[in-house]
């Protein structure tokens, strides 16, 4: 007999989101591959991403809420989140 394992709709929208960053970052990484393929530098591939998702969460959610995210990933990247060298436990 299988147990069945039952989830608030708390954690279902959580690993909904985490499904959709999942692909997302797919999709980024497909983009990447084939920025770098064509010749395109990664200092410029960087910068066009960065442009289209700071234009896109202005777009979207408001100039505020785009310099809370510029925040939010400043204080990440001097936490070494996206660092090649970070070790996950």
């Amino acid at each position: 007999m299988t147990q069945q394992t039952l989830h608030t709709a708390d954690e279902i929208d959580d690993l909904i989101v985490q499904e959709k960053m999942h692909v997302a970052l797919g999709h980024q990484s497909d983009a990447w591959a084939e920025g770098m393929a064509d010749g395109i530098e990664p200092e410029i591939l960087a910068d066009a991403a960065m442009m289209t998702a700071l234009r896109e969460t202005v777009r979207a959610l408001g100039e505020d809420q785009a310099e809370a995210l510029i925040n939010s990933m400043r204080e990440r990247i001097l936490t070494g989140e996206f660092s090649p060298e970070r070790v996950l436990q």
